[in-house]
């Protein structure tokens, strides 16, 4: 695939500086897709490293055993293919155009949503990864046609212009895992634009931007993907890692284009994969 046009990276860039995201169709190929959806199947089996949750038995098919992974953190840090993917030319072309020319990577997180499933409810990325210059952009890639019907992520167009993380706090809602839900701000909780996605597309969204997604309702099947988490080189990264304090610059990154200011400081490796729980606290 040939890179894009640059007048088309200049429409996303000013769509997404309004909107506070974008979504683009046809960056990776029906076989990239592919091998992501296999890859899935190899990590639940146990074939990347050990992951506490995941099914490897192999009595079961590959649908029951990828069934029970709601979402897993950090699979780039046994699948080399994921790593990869973190760096793919098509997506980091955008991030680039979006963010900066030089950019790192703390996070990648893999979604399967099997028919049944929850979504999450509305919430900003950077509650939870913040950065010092507001820099946070996920790219959310389709593995599945994303649908409204099976729970494609909703967006409030503009949510992130003010800057303002709005406060948090436990939800009582089945339709949703068990993640806190953004409150206080005056956007309505039934409100929103659909991102719907073919697969091997992409949506790019500011760590400000109020999204959510909604349960699988499809009958049958999943909805698959891969997303990863960049900010700006220059920026620290002053995450709490899910600890009570945030460190002033964690390190556990994959620098992904451009340069590195801080190169002087070593990487760290922390973090481990992990999967999140879907039960809500009231159930």
């Amino acid at each position: 695939m040939s890179p894009m046009d640059a007048l088309e990276l200049q429409r996303l860039n000013l769509a997404y500086q309004r909107d506070g995201f974008v979504a683009a169709q046809d960056l990776l190929s029906a076989a990239e897709v592919e091998a992501l959806r296999a890859e899935i199947v190899a990590i639940a089996r146990g074939r990347r490293g050990p992951v506490e949750g995941t099914m490897s038995r192999e009595d079961l098919s590959d649908e029951e055993v990828i069934g029970n992974i709601l979402a897993l953190h950090m699979p780039h840090k046994i699948s080399p293919l994921m790593r990869k993917t973190m760096s793919h030319p098509r997506i980091v072309e955008i991030v680039k155009a979006l963010v900066s020319p030089n950019l790192k990577s703390m996070q990648t997180m893999l979604f399967v949503k099997k028919a049944g499933k929850p979504g999450q409810a509305w919430h900003q990325d950077e509650h939870y990864i913040p950065t010092r210059d507001r820099s946070l952009c996920g790219a959310w890639i389709a593995l599945d046609d994303a649908t409204v019907e099976n729970g494609c992520m909703w967006m409030h167009p503009g949510s992130q212009l003010r800057g303002i993380l709005y406060p948090t706090r436990p939800h009582e809602d089945a339709r949703f895992d068990s993640a806190d839900e953004a409150f206080g701000h005056d956007y309505a909780r039934e409100g929103g634009v659909p991102i719907e996605l073919k697969a091997g597309g992409a949506a790019f969204f500011n760590g400000y931007v109020l999204h959510r997604s909604l349960p699988n309702n499809a009958k049958t099947g999943f909805r698959r993907a891969l997303v990863t988490h960049y900010m700006s080189a220059e920026s620290l990264l002053p995450w709490t890692m899910g600890a009570d304090t945030a460190r002033p610059d964690v390190r556990d990154i994959v620098m992904i284009c451009g340069q590195d200011p801080y190169a002087w400081r070593e990487l760290e490796d922390i973090t481990r994969p992990y999967l999140r729980s879907e039960v809500a606290r009231f159930e």
